[in-house]
């Protein structure tokens, strides 16, 4: 992926030296124990829909809201970072991506704001901790990365390459997506009203949206820019097989339990995004209409 020297985003605040504050996880002024805390990281730690959600949920306190504290502003990344400034670029890009669709929508869009840190991080949806991988918080509308994951993501779960680290970030950003097209709120109304099968099920179909969400972007981002190389959607599609929850729960041992699943299979996430690359067209992402997945 030829990104050297391409534009950067704005919206990137390194909280990495803030020590985050805040401590534990605050849901609806409810303690959640150390053993549902692992419940909902192993559901929603990678590539997840936010485990915070998760929290709330198997507590029984629906969405959850924290107090957040007030932080001054962040400094920028320092010009030595090769890492940050990656993301910085990636994010960039999805800005133009998604203000021209948007655009051609007759709507506008809201960039979300990145932030990086280390260990944990105080945001709107609660106490954010870099085990749970990158999120994305409705809350204060911002992407959350601890970019150690992008090693995780590597060495440990064997997706490595520079492309597979943008789809990561262009997933979170298709969140942010949803939440400005007004799906997130119509989500997480529905929630409340189902069993946790259902709730899962209705997981799945965000995510998958969001990997379709993720394949627009490099539509339209591989048109303007020319700027990938051979093997580099082939990496996509390694990172999207690497974390079906049907390969995440064979690799741990586990016996294969579709009602589990949150993110969707491997093959799911591949032919969504597969979907959102081969059109561009965000009405080609419509897995919640669709019959079969």
């Amino acid at each position: 992926m030829r990104w050297e020297g391409n534009e950067q985003s704005d919206n990137v605040e390194d909280r990495r030296g803030s020590g985050g504050g805040g401590g534990g996880f605050p849901i609806g002024g409810r303690g959640i124990g150390i053993g549902t805390i692992a419940v909902a990281l192993v559901a929603g730690w990678v590539f997840g829909i936010n485990p915070l959600t998760v929290l709330g949920l198997l507590s029984g306190g629906g969405d959850p809201t924290a107090q957040v504290q007030q932080q001054g502003p962040a400094p920028k990344p320092p010009a030595n970072d090769r890492e940050a400034e990656f993301v910085g670029v990636v994010l960039r890009n999805t800005e133009q991506v998604w203000s021209q669709v948007f655009q051609q929508a007759g709507g506008s869009y809201t960039p979300t704001r990145l932030v990086l840190f280390r260990g944990y991080q105080q945001t709107a949806c609660g106490a954010g901790e870099s085990a749970m991988g990158p999120f994305y918080c409705p809350g204060d509308k911002k992407v959350y990365i601890d970019l150690g994951f992008f090693d995780t993501l590597s060495k440990q779960l064997g997706a490595p390459g520079e492309f597979a680290r943008a789809y990561v970030i262009a997933h979170e950003v298709g969140h942010h997506v949803q939440d400005e097209l007004g799906i997130t709120g119509k989500v997480d109304q529905m929630r409340g009203r189902m069993s946790q099968a259902q709730n899962n099920a209705l997981s799945v179909r965000v995510e998958l949206q969001a990997d379709c969400f993720a394949g627009i972007w490099a539509h339209h981002s591989q048109q303007s820019k020319q700027w990938l190389e051979p093997g580099d959607i082939e990496a996509a599609m390694n990172a999207a097989q690497k974390i079906g929850d049907d390969a995440l729960q064979r690799s741990a041992g586990r016996a294969v339990v579709p009602d589990s699943f949150t993110h969707g299979t491997s093959a799911q996430r591949q032919r969504w995004f597969q979907s959102g690359y081969k059109s561009g067209q965000v009405q080609d992402c419509d897995t919640f209409s669709a019959k079969s997945l």
